[in-house]
């Protein structure tokens, strides 16, 4: 697969504003990329049930995390309440509530993290429940489409000038919403795929791929494995060869061995939010496409035509569903003037048994991003493991960013391999380019890398 064959089958393969960007790459260290949760405190009651705690990590995959922490807790994993999945490569903070005791919580030891205890709750979190999410992201090795480096000046102006091409094209400070790599996976797409066999009731398949789909970039060992399981190796044969940072690979195949032929057990070993990720990685393909034919067709995403369906704007960002309605002649005008007061916001599908579609032309988009990902006939409801199944829902088209500030950063060490390595075929970072370091805020739901795609225009897996 290429960088623009996966940019294709992923819906991102059109721009709002023409430019050629900065280039460059994300997360040359972990602390290039910082996320601070912004959230409420749930009500405090030193006779709450449940422990409230404000937890930084490091470099640590969030469901990876919380089944450490429910582990060190002595409790279920479901037993910790979260509003958001962070990055990965990252250092992120954010407020989780935890059903133990509070000096349970407190003795809590973890490598690369720091537990704070705030107090007790009756309370729990949901997803989605702060209200932001403050980003302060460092790209290095800026430099033009031809690879020439560019400096902090030139990057800067580059910045600049998306910013006022996305207002005059969008609005203020707002961008595609699109969903963004890190929901499929940028160097190797398997959620979408995955969750294309669930809804279809296929869990070998989706076995199959989670555990052997190739990637464009994984180390040695992972090829290896990878293909070995492509190749026709048995279970038992590919626990010999699987690298240990790939766990849940390697539960997925343990029980395989225990359990022969039991794909469905084997697929349940995933924790039941990765789970849900796949069902909703393929909803996303479809928001995305459409999303994407929308833009060709040169339609704004903020004003709606006759049609569209609307939905009132909450304060933290997020559509209230259960008030959407369409767009017809009669109330045009008024939902063109709520949409640019920001009261209301234009909308696009994340499918399910219940999905409501826009009509006349944007509705034709929709169809369109259903066909393009060949999910028109699928009823989406999984027999075999009946919470994945989705009623669908709708999604801003656009999303508006804040706070945005733009400077140089300084030259750091320590720097990852890969850019010790230096650029490969295909890549777009100079070691010689200036760096730059962004901060703004965003709506809870909204991908930091995808407003850093518009800034950047690199390949997928530079983010």
């Amino acid at each position: 697969m290429t960088h623009s064959s996966i940019e294709e089958r992923l819906g991102l393969s059109e721009w709002p504003v023409s430019a050629e960007g900065v280039g460059g790459l994300l997360k040359c260290r972990v602390e290039d990329f910082r996320v601070e949760e912004a959230s409420k405190t749930p009500a405090l009651d030193p006779k709450g049930r449940f422990t409230v705690a404000r937890v930084t990590m490091v470099n640590w995959e969030t469901n990876r995390y919380l089944r450490r922490l429910a582990r060190s807790c002595g409790i279920n994993r479901n037993r910790i309440f979260s509003s958001g999945i962070k990055d990965k490569r990252a250092i992120t903070t954010q407020t989780l509530v935890i059903d133990a005791p509070r000096k349970r919580v407190e003795e809590v030891e973890i490598p690369d993290s720091t537990v704070e205890v705030i107090g007790r709750t009756h309370h729990k979190l949901g997803m989605g429940d702060h209200d932001g999410n403050r980003f302060t992201i460092t790209v290095r090795g800026c430099c033009d489409a031809s690879g020439k480096p560019i400096d902090a000046k030139e990057a800067m102006r580059r910045v600049r000038e998306i910013r006022q091409g996305l207002s005059d094209s969008i609005g203020s400070d707002a961008f595609p919403n699109w969903i963004g790599p890190q929901r499929f996976g940028s160097t190797r797409p398997v959620t979408p795929e995955v969750g294309r066999a669930v809804v279809e009731g296929d869990f070998e398949r989706a076995v199959d791929l989670y555990v052997g789909m190739e990637s464009t970039r994984e180390g040695e060992e992972a090829s290896i494995f990878r293909k070995a399981w492509r190749d026709g190796k048995g279970p038992s044969e590919c626990l010999e060869l699987v690298p240990e940072r790939l766990g849940y690979e390697s539960s997925m195949l343990e029980h395989l061995v225990e359990n022969p032929g039991d794909f469905l057990g084997s697929f349940r070993t995933l924790p039941h939010s990765l789970q849900l990720l796949m069902v909703h990685s393929i909803q996303s393909l479809v928001f995305n496409h459409s999303l994407s034919s929308r833009i060709r067709a040169d339609l704004s995403l903020i004003e709606p035509e006759i049609g569209d369906i609307v939905a009132p704007l909450q304060p933290n960002g997020r559509i209230e569903v259960a008030k959407m309605a369409h767009v017809s002649e009669t109330n045009l005008e008024r939902c063109r003037r709520n949409c640019r007061l920001g009261r209301l916001a234009v909308t696009g599908p994340l499918p399910g048994r219940d999905a409501l579609f826009a009509q006349g032309g944007p509705g034709g988009h929709e169809i369109f991003g259903l066909r393009e990902t060949e999910l028109e006939d699928v009823s989406w409801l999984v027999r075999k493991i009946p919470r994945l199944t989705s009623s669908g829902t709708r999604r801003p088209l656009s999303v508006p960013f804040s706070d945005l500030s733009v400077e140089e950063s300084p030259d750091s060490d320590n720097l990852f391999e890969r850019w010790t390595e230096g650029p490969s075929e295909g890549d777009r970072w100079h070691p010689e380019g200036a760096s730059l370091r962004l901060r703004f805020t965003l709506p809870p739901g909204t991908y930091a890398t995808v407003l850093m795609r518009e800034f950047m225009r690199s390949p997928l897996d530079h983010y």
